[in-house]
Formats: C-alpha cells, sequence, structure tokens
C-alpha cells in the first residue's frame, strides 16, 4: 500500500505540476483568443438563453434529454464535494490567494468548456438503443480519425475508472461524514460505523433507482434536484457574508495579495509559495467545474438540440455557477465566518471549515445540518451525474455488454464508499483527473478550427 502511494505520489507531481497547468490554463486562454472571448461577449445572451430554458417546457424525444436537463446533469457532476471540501483544501494549503487563481482559470475554463460541449454534439452518434452518445472519445475518433481512437479510449478507460472513486466513492464518503457530524453536534450516542454503513446502503438503493433508469430519468431528477440544493446553499451562505460584512474587505485584501505572497496574509501560510496558491488553485478549480476533464460534454451530448454551439453556450454558464457564484461563496464563509487569522490551514483541513464558518453566525446543530444536507445534496447529484460518465465511458470500451455489470459495481461503490479509508482513493482520483485532461484538451487543441467554425456560423445566424 506504502508503496502504491509513493509511486501515485509521484505520477500525481508530475500530472499537476507546471506542464499540466499551462496545458489547462494554456488552453483556456488558446480557445478564448480564438473565439474572441464568447465567455465575456456572449455573457448576456448566455444567461438569457439559459435561465429561459428554466421556464420553458421541452419535451423530451426518444434516445434524448432537453438541453436544460443535460446542464442539469453536467452541474451534478460538477457541483459536488470540489464546491466545499475542495475549496476548503485549495485555501487551508495555498492560502486565500489560492481563491484568485481557481476565478482565473474557471475564466479561462468556460471558454474549454464551451468548446469540449460544442465538440461532443457536433461529432455525436446513435447507440443501438437510439441514444444519443459523445464525448472526447467520440469527438477524437470522429473528428481526427480513426488513427487517434487509441487516444479516445484512454480517456474513456481513465474516466470508467475515475467514476468510481472521484464520482461514487469520495461522495458517498462525504455525505456519510457530513451526517455523521450533524448527529454529533445533537449530542447522540452511536455507533458511527454502523451509521456509515447504513447511510451507504441507502445511498446505494436510491442510486439504483435512479441510474438503472436511464440518461433520461437521471436528466428529471437533476432537473429537480440541481435547482433547489444551489438556492439552499446560496441563502444560508449569503447570510453569513452579510452577517460578517465587516469582514469582507480584508478577505478580498488577502485574495489578491495572497496569490502572489500566501504567506504575507497569514501566519500559518509561512513558506508557501505563489506557485502553490497557483497550483491548489487551479487544480482544485478543474476539480470543481471539470473545465478541461472532458467529462461534461458526455452528459451534454444527449442533448436535442438543433445547433451544437446552441448547447456549447451552457458550458460557459456551469462554469460561472460553479465557480464564481457556488465556490467563491464556500470561500466567503469560510474567510468571513473564521477571519483571515482563523482559518486552521495545513493538509487536515476539510469541510469541516464551511461549518465553522456557518457556526460563526448561525447557533451549532442548525449550522452542520446545513452543510450536511447540502453537502448530501451535492455529493448525492456528483453521483449521479459520473454514473452517466462512467456508463457510457465503459460501454465505449468494453461494449456496451458492460453496461448493466458496470451499473452493478458503480452502486454496490457507493455502499462501500461509506465506510472505507479514502486518503488513497483521493490521491489516485486526483491522479486520474489530471491525465484524464491530456487526451481531452489534445483533442480540443486539433479540433480548434471546427469550434471556431460553429461558433462563427451560429452567431452569424443569431445576427
Amino acid at each position: 500500500m506504502e508503496m502504491i502511494m509513493k509511486i501515485n505520489s509521484t505520477i500525481n507531481g508530475i500530472v499537476w505540476g507546471a506542464p499540466a497547468l499551462i496545458l489547462i490554463v494554456g488552453t483556456g486562454l488558446f480557445m478564448s483568443v480564438r473565439l474572441g472571448f464568447p465567455q465575456f461577449r456572449k455573457f448576456g445572451y448566455v444567461c438569457k438563453s439559459v435561465v429561459g430554458k428554466i421556464f420553458s417546457k421541452t419535451e423530451q424525444k426518444e434516445g434524448a434529454v432537453t438541453p436544460f436537463q443535460a446542464m442539469c446533469t453536467a452541474l451534478a457532476g460538477t457541483v459536488g464535494t470540489g464546491n466545499i471540501a475542495g475549496v476548503c483544501g485549495a485555501i487551508a494549503i495555498g492560502g486565500p490567494g489560492a481563491v484568485f487563481w481557481m476565478w482565473i482559470s474557471a475564466l479561462l475554463g468556460m471558454a474549454t468548456k464551451f468548446s469540449e460541449i460544442t465538440l461532443a454534439v457536433h461529432y455525436r452518434e446513435r447507440n443501438s438503443k437510439g441514444e444519443l452518445v459523445g464525448g472526447p472519445m467520440y469527438y477524437i475518433k470522429n473528428g481526427l480519425g480513426k488513427k487517434w481512437a487509441w487516444l479516445g479510449a484512454i480517456f474513456a478507460f481513465l474516466t470508467a475508472v475515475c467514476a468510481l472513486g472521484t464520482g461514487n466513492a469520495i461522495q458517498s464518503n462525504t455525505i456519510a461524514s457530513s451526517i455523521i457530524e450533524a448527529l454529533h453536534s445533537f449530542n447522540l450516542d452511536f455507533n458511527e460505523q454502523t451509521v456509515a454503513l447504513i447511510i451507504g446502503v441507502v445511498l446505494a438503493v436510491l442510486t439504483a433507482i435512479v441510474y438503472f433508469g436511464g440518461v433520461q430519468r437521471i436528466g428529471q431528477v437533476c432537473e429537480l434536484l440541481i435547482p433547489g440544493m444551489a438556492l439552499i446553499f446560496i441563502v444560508a451562505g449569503i447570510g453569513v457574508v452579510v452577517i460578517r460584512a465587516d469582514q469582507i474587505p480584508a478577505v478580498f485584501g488577502a485574495i489578491f495579495k495572497g496569490a502572489f505572497n500566501p504567506g504575507a496574509v497569514a501566519g500559518g501560510l509561512v513558506g508557501t509559495t505563489m506557485m502553490t496558491a497557483l497550483q491548489k488553485g487551479v487544480a482544485r478549480g478543474v476539480f470543481s467545474n471539470e473545465a478541461g476533464l472532458g467529462t461534461a460534454p458526455i452528459a451534454h451530448a444527449a442533448a436535442d438540440v438543433d445547433h451544437p454551439v446552441a448547447q456549447g453556450i451552457y458550458g460557459i454558464f456551469e462554469v460561472f455557477c460553479d465557480t464564481i457564484v457556488i465556490c467563491t461563496l464556500t470561500a466567503l464563509i469560510v474567510l468571513c465566518g473564521n477571519g483571515i487569522e482563523g482559518v486552521p490551514y495545513g493538509e487536515a483541513a476539510n469541510q469541516t471549515l464551511t461549518t465553522a464558518g456557518f457556526c460563526a453566525v448561525y447557533p451549532e446543530q442548525i449550522a452542520t445540518t446545513a452543510v450536511a444536507i447540502a453537502l448530501s445534496l451535492f455529493a448525492f447529484s456528483t453521483i449521479l451525474g459520473w454514473g452517466v460518465y462512467g456508463g457510457r465511458t465503459a460501454e465505449y470500451v468494453f461494449g456496451e455488454k458492460a453496461s448493466t455489470p458496470y451499473k452493478i459495481i458503480y452502486c454496490l461503490m457507493v455502499a462501500a464508499g461509506a465506510v472505507i479509508d479514502l486518503k488513497l482513493v483521493w490521491d489516485i482520483s486526483d491522479t486520474l483527473n489530471g491525465l484524464m485532461s491530456i487526451p481531452n484538451l489534445i483533442g480540443v487543441l486539433l479540433l480548434s478550427p471546427v469550434v471556431v467554425k460553429l461558433a462563427k456560423e451560429y452567431f452569424a445566424d443569431k445576427k
């Protein structure tokens, strides 16, 4: 086990080192320039189009989901523990300045995600069941030619494996931990392992009920779950920020100053460098909004749209909602609630930083319960979203006959994840996330002329 951890640590250092960060941020910058920064110039149109779909009734067609359901399924995969535990981890290790680099990677990542989704819809196929399927493996194979199919297969295999950890075991473990923490706040006497097992089994059953219903049922559930869970967290979080508004100037000062000199803003960060803040900010930002990973396009490929760019614009809104809104709010809860010097910086920090931020203004029982509910909804939606990613990629690599066995394994991992020690799973999943992005970003860069052509065509028609 120790040998596996050492090997993974070495690979992780390479995957999330300077070259990978340059590739992730560089792709976002490159696509932003080539497309004329649509995340800024077309942002009003994006919001109008997406929000308008919330209130419009669109019929599901055979083998497809509505554009809004596709976005909610993708958001289910992105809005998860990364928005709470991931942000806390970035701040605890990289300092408040990590939030700045999270913003930068998100602003550029909007163009990356727009490109991924556009390509996924443009190069998608129908499987033997008549369902629309797509994603990096398909746009690499169909866009770059069959000689590149091996690169798409590597992406698909890594995603199928990663889904069992990142989108599954980690999420169920986070749900169990947050619920157990909330129960302790009521001074209840219980066996933690037993409660965790019960939670895991219940989650596995709920996952199976939705997951075996196919992508359309997942889309319907996520369409109901995502807006409500986001609203609950946002309202509760704004309460913390408003009550601790006196901390806001210092917090934003620390974010901007700490981006370049982390040690200057908090005593617990002496020796922490700008590179650490940048690395943690970008890595946790990508873990949260998935721009560049290539996973969200798998969900978007099932959308019933007339033009690829009509779905691509949802990618811009997704990253905005996930990182600029929810991750920023989490950061403000942590930093305003605890105070810049009050954050317990270090490797051991997790979502309890958010709980402590809530506890600064709400009674402990209300705070822990609120975090438990938010995390449970966020994490369960992620289990469903990543179930789509894992299932589609497993089918691509092993054939459609692998669909049912993979779904069974996936549901069993939900139960197991609630009770096992996840440190190694976290570390390996982090490495796999980075490895997944490499074939995907190569595909996006090589197919960038197609994205530019489709974007010009779509927006010219809208004018």
